[in-house]
């Protein structure tokens, strides 16, 4: 309620308003400043109404104490007294400068006589008095007798006087006129109770004037100036005024206090406390320039807050108009309300606008600095979580694990790798990579295992189970701590003992079409110099040539498994096993290759014809042009036919020599492509065979790796250069 107090202050005297009029321009100041103001300026000085016979509203020149007087008449209404005006002498038209607005406002011929009095304000200033000065402002009673003066209880609106309990019974008993006197708080100016016409002084003002925006009685109504007038009831204006204002109010209450809070916040200095919330993290770093541009920032922004203050203040002088806002709608008199909430309006739409254009002067967010602290801020965070390399990471004779941080990742100062066996449900899991913390199938998990202080960005893990899956996890650690954990992969180990070799160059290699590469892990096939003088001379047709490498070691008992890649664009590549006399023989022998009974998956070759119940002494799968061919005799198919199926990246090979079997996987999922009989008799060894341009590549241990090494380089074979004629 404090907050009104501005609203109630006449603009001339600066004090609290006693009787005010409304000027023409709806603005509101003391009767008896405006006539001092009109005689300072040279008119004649107008018929003021008398004192009332209360003590005036000043608590220092008040008396605690009246003389008894009869209650005054009824019937007598109040008003502010016309200025006399003499029938000889002319009409003066006065102007009064409103210091409210700064405009000569043309009062009329009667000067203060035809302002209405604002009865709206008396009564709010009346309540404001009650609320906050209620201890210095005492009313006494003004009919008890001396020396017994009590404090008046309640006022009579009708009388005009101040009453105890005892004395208001006593002049106002029960049954009589008087008992429907309207009573009030207890006062010290009372007022007429409605609104009389300035001009008409017994009619009362019952319509509102849109056009004019004024009052109106009914006799002034049907005046021609106000003829096409838009002319509404009281009661209707009355209705309009009030739903628009409280509509005004609400929307200015909702929105005020975001602004208020963004002014708050430049006055407080949260600007500087969000720098410094960021500097505390780069302190060390850029404490200097981070200080100096702060520090330049405050001075510039000085002159800028003093004009902040002034939207402040404009603020504040919003609050009070919604303040005395809020005590106008408490107004019950029709006609009193549409006087006072004209100007009330006015001033709300205006509030609304500057809200709505409402701008900071300081901005708190400092976005005009251009200063990039992401790589401090990146250094002092946790690690994001890993990629892992799919493509790189396998599991041979070890798991091999290999990751990337993402590029907007904090670096990382070591990793911990996580891994764990997964037990049951283990096959449709094979090469996955799942999100933390979903399930990929039914199967269930041992406890993990963990490798802390990783340097690199990759990991080797041995000591692991046959033909089991496990699932491997990694996440980066620095200053700040642990980061979040990378996606799991799932890897499945090979289904037994890898066996390492190198390939045998001793006998059946031709150096002018097959070179082997350096640790003699790699062979590629090219077209030799005779096979092309041979092709140029054939008229008819021209007889392919094969060339075998082997392993330089023989299997005679046990499980084994081992792995080779084959390059897409080969011609014909047969990989497999067979009796190591047997291959010998047959590559050797200078054969027909293009007759069906040397195929070596034919079988005719093998004696087959003889002893169809002896598994063949070798077992080769072919494939060539990026396609793999699975025989009509695999144990995986149930087709008359053969099949062909895309070429996998890795092909892994597993020899069971006890049960004289051998399948081919998929080495990267480990799925089963093929399954064939071997003759087993004999040492057995693995055997490649080139038909054709062709290369192929064994699948290196991981034990031999180096896991901080560079990445391997091409190898790129120059095969000697022959003689033309040879």
């Amino acid at each position: 309620m404090k907050s009104i107090e501005r609203e109630l202050h006449c603009p001339v005297c600066e004090e609290m308003v006693k009787q005010p009029i409304v000027l023409p321009c709806m603005h509101s100041v003391c009767v008896l400043c405006a006539a001092e103001v009109l005689v300072q300026r040279g008119y004649p000085p107008p018929e003021l109404p008398p004192e009332p016979n209360t003590p005036t509203s000043s608590p220092i020149t008040r008396s605690p104490r009246q003389t008894r007087r009869p209650p005054p008449k009824t019937d007598r209404l109040d008003r502010t007294p016309r200025s006399s005006v003499r029938k000889d002498t002319p009409p003066v038209i006065m102007l009064f400068p409103c210091p409210t607005c700064g405009k000569d406002v043309e009062l009329g011929e009667r000067g203060l006589a035809d302002c209405l009095r604002n009865l709206t304000l008396e009564r709010i200033v009346e309540r404001y008095r009650h609320t906050v000065s209620l201890g210095s402002m005492a009313v006494m009673c003004q009919f008890c007798k001396p020396p017994q003066a009590l404090e008046a209880t309640k006022g009579c609106a009708d009388c005009r006087s101040n009453f105890c309990n005892e004395c208001f019974k006593l002049y106002h008993p029960w049954g009589t006129p008087r008992a429907q006197h309207e009573h009030i708080l207890p006062t010290h100016s009372f007022r007429p109770k409605v609104l009389v016409c300035v001009e008409h002084e017994q009619e009362r003002l019952q319509f509102y004037c849109r056009s004019c925006q004024r009052l109106l009685c009914p006799l002034c109504k049907l005046r021609r100036a106000h003829s096409g007038h838009k002319i509404m009831p009281i009661a209707l204006a009355y209705q309009t005024l009030k739903e628009k204002i409280t509509k005004e109010m609400n929307y200015i209450l909702a929105n005020q206090e975001s602004v208020q809070a963004q002014i708050t916040q430049v006055e407080s200095g949260i600007a500087q406390t969000e720098v410094h919330s960021t500097g505390v993290l780069i302190i060390l770093l850029v404490f200097g320039a981070l200080a100096m541009f702060l520090e330049g920032a405050r001075a510039q922004r000085a002159g800028t807050l003093n004009a902040q203050l002034s939207e402040k203040q404009s603020l504040l002088e919003n609050a009070a108009l919604l303040t005395y806002t809020q005590e106008l709608l408490k107004e019950t008199d029709q006609s009193c309300f549409v006087q006072a909430a004209r100007v009330t309006h006015n001033r709300l739409v205006k509030a609304i606008e500057n809200l709505q254009h409402f701008s900071l002067s300081a901005d708190p967010s400092f976005r005009h600095f251009q200063m990039d602290v992401s790589r401090e801020l990146k250094a002092l965070s946790t690690p994001l979580a890993p990629v892992i390399d799919t493509q790189k990471t396998l599991a041979y004779d070890q798991l091999y694990l290999c990751w990337r941080l993402p590029q907007d990742s904090a670096p990382a100062w070591h990793y911990s790798v996580e891994y764990q066996r997964k037990v049951g449900g283990a096959g449709a899991l094979w090469g996955r990579v799942l999100s933390e913390g979903s399930s990929g199938s039914n199967g269930t998990h041992c406890s993990w295992q963990r490798l802390d202080d990783v340097g690199g960005t990759s990991a080797v893990i041995d000591k692991l189970e046959m033909d089991s899956v496990y699932v491997l996890r990694v996440r980066g650690c620095n200053k700040a701590g642990f980061g979040e954990y990378s996606e799991e992969v799932y890897l499945h180990t090979p289904p037994a003992p890898v066996l390492s070799f190198c390939l045998d160059s001793r006998w059946g290699l031709h150096a002018e079409r097959v070179a082997l590469g350096k640790g003699q892990t790699y062979a590629r096939s090219v077209p030799g110099m005779t096979l092309l003088q041979a092709a140029d001379r054939a008229l008819t047709s021209c007889h392919l040539t094969s060339d075998l490498l082997v392993a330089d070691v023989s299997i005679t008992q046990g499980r084994h498994y081992w792995a080779c890649s084959v390059e897409p664009g080969s011609y014909l590549v047969k990989v497999g096993v067979g009796i190591e006399a047997k291959l010998q023989e047959w590559f050797h022998l200078p054969q027909d290759m293009a007759s069906p009974r040397y195929d070596p998956d034919s079988g005719h070759d093998s004696g087959a014809e003889d002893a169809l119940d002896n598994p063949p002494p070798f077992c080769f799968l072919t494939m060539g042009m990026g396609k793999i061919l699975l025989p009509k005799c695999g144990a995986s198919n149930t087709s008359t036919g053969p099949l062909t199926a895309p070429l996998p990246p890795r092909l892994g090979l597993c020899l069971d020599f006890e049960k004289g079997r051998l399948t081919f996987y998929d080495a990267h999922s480990l799925r089963v492509l093929w399954e064939g009989t071997v003759d087993c008799s004999a040492p057995v060894c693995p055997a490649f065979c080139f038909i054709g341009g062709g290369a192929l590549q064994l699948q290196e241990q991981i034990a031999n790796r180096n896991t901080e090494q560079n990445p391997p380089r091409r190898v790129t074979i120059q095969t000697r250069a022959t003689d033309a004629g040879h």
